[in-house]
């Protein structure tokens, strides 16, 4: 047997056959003593006496952790890698010639890849009309791939058009009225002002543009935001949720099952070098997490609907020249916690019952920040691909006089259920497709930005919200302020009144 380790990761390959029984004794007994005993016995003769056995502790690592050290090389011939099998799409549907006018309205309303319909439709007629398996099954995989790019239908409610379109559902909390100037997160939390708060000037030399430094009671309000918002989630007697905690390394194809394009121009994902490490990028969000959670499982419907939250840090390759997304408003890593939820579809509201339970619990999550927000039912050209329907919460923000998103809940229907092969047993026994809600709860650089700009004072103190004063330190905290004893760096080498001009 053979692992070849590169890097964290090791390249392992499965020969189908009875020679890797043979081998794998084979390279047990001339182990040493020593190293035999290092291997745990639950794997030493069972794992060797069937081949299936063999091939789910390859796949566990369990095998080539026991093995690691032992050989630089061992062969073995199919390579274990990660697999997802092709979207099960609902190809009834969108190549019946009846829908292609409505399919290509939805298309255009928005704004999605540009789909030849007809072509997708002339192949169906060349799958039905062939008798050979083999062109059966390529002709199925180029229909498949191409009709991957068609978007989620549109809710009929949802506004047609682009942002200006939005329809605002209600507008929540007061708005705060200012007898003085306001100053931006920027400038009331930067060190000229006595706070030393947030950097997000001159970082280019470790962490390069859009990113920042959280201190002191700022990096603590980061940390009560998260004490805030989880319980509320975890708290609601038949209605929690679960906390789970996920990687932030995805493969690819977990991104693009959940709607989210990994390659071209517009992407905002991260992706590491191939060669170094495989396939990997760094998650955008933790919905792509747990999508990828519950990818190829089956649910018993007694088991929904089901609640799942995670709090991960996000990276996002975003770019903005506007003024007012400065500072901490759109960033390329931030922390955030995510709600995600899996229903039935038997009596097809089960998903817009969940997403309606997700902004009840937006709305009391801000209101209890004492922040002032609206509510918006997006239009179709924000939905993205996996929208059904989408709603958006804006907070004022009032030194740049505007409303920036702090979250967003949306209904992917069988979206992505049916690119992860995510489904449940009806209750006639068969095998439905789920459908996925998935909700922000708390993107802290935004929340703290809102919180600041509203609850700053005239002499430059910012006053904490009281549902985040218990998680202060110390607690009950109720007010940022000027530190009476300011940090001061000590020098010992005397410099001239130039030097230091220089030195600063």
């Amino acid at each position: 047997m053979i692992c070849q380790p590169f890097g964290h990761h090791f390249r392992c390959k499965l020969w189908q056959s009875q020679s890797l029984l043979n081998l794998s004794r084979s390279y047990v007994r001339h182990l040493s003593t020593r190293q035999q005993g290092m291997i745990p016995p639950a794997i030493q003769y069972p794992l060797f006496n069937r081949t299936n056995c063999i091939h789910r502790n390859v796949q566990n690592g369990t095998l080539r952790n026991s093995l690691r050290g032992f050989s630089n090389s061992v062969h073995l011939s199919k390579p274990i890698s990660f697999h997802i099998n092709p979207p099960e799409l609902n190809i009834e549907y969108l190549l019946d010639p009846c829908n292609k006018d409505i399919i290509q309205k939805n298309i255009m309303n928005r704004k999605g890849e540009s789909v030849d319909l007809g072509h997708l439709i002339e192949l169906k007629r060349q799958y039905e009309a062939a008798s050979n398996d083999v062109e059966k099954k390529n002709i199925l995989s180029s229909i498949t791939k191409e009709a991957s790019s068609i978007p989620n239908n549109s809710h009929p409610d949802s506004p047609i058009g682009d942002e200006a379109k939005a329809r605002l559902v209600k507008l929540c909390g007061e708005k705060k009225e200012f007898n003085f100037k306001c100053k931006s997160h920027i400038d009331l939390c930067s060190a000229e002002s006595g706070l030393d708060l947030l950097k997000v000037r001159n970082v280019g030399q470790t962490t390069g543009n859009r990113t920042y430094y959280l201190k002191g009671d700022a990096a603590q309000m980061q940390q009560a935001l998260i004490k805030y918002t989880v319980p509320k989630l975890l708290n609601r007697q038949d209605k929690s949720f679960t906390l789970i905690s996920v990687p932030d390394m995805l493969h690819p194809d977990i991104i693009e099952a959940c709607g989210f394009k990994t390659t071209g121009d517009r992407t905002q994902v991260y992706t590491l070098d191939q060669e170094k490490h495989g396939q990997i990028c760094l998650s955008g969000t933790a919905e792509m997490a747990l999508g990828g959670f519950y990818a190829n499982r089956v649910l018993d419907l007694d088991q929904l609907p089901q609640r799942v939250c995670a709090v991960s840090r996000c990276y996002r390759a975003e770019t903005s020249n506007r003024e007012e997304e400065k500072g901490i408003y759109r960033v390329h890593q931030f922390t955030k916690v995510e709600m995600f939820g899996v229903t039935a579809d038997e009596t097809g509201t089960e998903s817009e019952e969940l997403l309606k339970e997700f902004i009840e619990l937006q709305e009391d999550l801000y209101d209890g920040l004492g922040l002032h927000f609206r509510i918006l039912d997006m239009p179709t050209e924000e939905l993205g691909a996996p929208a059904y329907r989408k709603y958006d919460m804006e907070a004022w923000m009032p030194e740049k006089q505007f409303w920036g998103e702090i979250s967003s809940s949306s209904n992917c229907t069988d979206y992505q259920s049916r690119r992860l092969h995510i489904k449940y047993r009806a209750r006639d026994g068969s095998e439905k497709f789920v459908h996925t809600v998935n909700g922000t709860a708390c993107a802290v650089p935004r929340l703290i930005m809102a919180i600041v700009e509203n609850s700053q004072n005239e002499d430059g103190t910012i006053s904490i919200p009281q549902a985040l004063q218990k998680y202060m330190f110390p607690k009950g905290k109720q007010i940022i302020e000027k530190p009476e004893k300011p940090w001061k760096t000590q020098y010992y080498y005397k410099f001239s009144d130039e030097q230091f001009r220089r030195f600063r």
